[in-house]
């Protein structure tokens, strides 16, 4: 029996280091700042319904916090507690933040349904201003977050919820401006319905991703039966079992597996294994485990779990 270990990954932490660490604080201290002159703006004005923006900007703050708390926990390297890294834990500020987003899809649908019931008194130009305003710094925001929210799930979570506040400024001013001049209450409720199918829609995704990867599923595009098919149909190889594949993060996809080689030859071992590694690249698979083996399966094989048999 001989054991082949391939190791080709990258350790780099998703959204551009440092400098994306220094873009989300900036995007913290820019919802921060808004959440204050929003409270101050409604406790002058008496409007409850700036001081309930403020609370759902300062949610968004606690977004981009979380993801940056993440990132930074996620750049720890591996040590004896910790031994693949820490590296998951953006994962989990996605899962924080994806969760939210729900919860907020949920909360939005029961606001649209007592709107529907019983319509508030209509929000004054000066509301449809502020919510201009903050639209302003939700696009900000967006701009300093959307280029790693392409590679980051953690990163993403919080830049949807910002998305969401974006839509809804521009549903405050949208269904504002037809309430006033044309007394059409319904449109609120529809642009509230909509939001909230948008941030739940991402919600779950994000949701189902994120836990796919924390419970070391297999990716998405790689179909383990017919990856072992074209494990036995290299060259030499006779058989493959125990086959596990999973993802690390985002950006790693690992193997484990038992190749069973025809005969007992070092050359031929170092052959089938650098073929093997060839297969699991093309499925994007940049770390392997592989244990070689000869001859019938062992013993211990036919034990515990064997994926993808005959």
């Amino acid at each position: 029996m001989v054991h082949h270990h391939h190791h080709h990954h990258d350790h780099g932490v998703s959204g551009e280091g440092t400098g994306g660490d220094r873009r989300l604080l900036w995007a913290v201290g820019v919802n921060t700042l808004l959440t204050v002159a929003q409270v101050v703006g409604g406790v002058l004005s008496g409007s409850l319904s700036l001081v309930a923006d403020a609370l759902h900007n300062l949610g968004d703050a606690a977004a981009l916090l979380i993801a940056w708390v993440a990132r930074r926990i996620g750049r720890r390297p591996a040590d004896s507690a910790q031994t693949f890294g820490y590296r998951r834990a953006e994962l989990v500020g996605a899962l924080i933040n994806a969760t939210t987003l729900n919860v907020v899809g949920v909360y939005l649908i029961y606001e649209a349904l007592v709107r529907a019931i019983d319509p508030p008194p209509v929000a004054g130009w000066t509301v449809i201003a502020v919510a201009g305003v903050a639209l302003v710094v939700d696009l900000i925001t967006a701009a300093l977050t959307w280029r790693m929210a392409r590679g980051s799930l953690n990163v993403r979570a919080a830049f949807v919820h910002n998305l969401t506040d974006a839509l809804g400024s521009v549903a405050v001013i949208v269904a504002g401006v037809l309430i006033i001049r044309y007394q059409w209450y319904l449109a609120d409720v529809i642009a509230t319905l909509l939001i909230a199918g948008y941030a739940i829609y991402h919600g779950i995704g994000i949701t189902r991703q994120a836990s796919r990867i924390l419970t070391l599923g297999v990716p998405h595009d790689v179909h383990v039966p017919s990856l072992a098919e074209a494990l036995r149909a290299v060259d030499g190889v006779s058989d493959v079992h125990h086959l596990h594949v999973w993802e690390l993060d985002e950006s790693q996809r690992s193997f484990e597996g038992h190749v069973v080689i025809e005969r007992p030859d070092a050359a031929l071992a170092e052959r089938v294994k650098g073929l093997v590694r060839g297969v699991l690249e093309r499925h994007g698979i940049s770390h392997s485990t592989i244990e070689c083996e000869y001859g019938q399966i062992r013993e211990g094989c036919q034990q515990g779990e064997v994926v993808a048999p005959h």
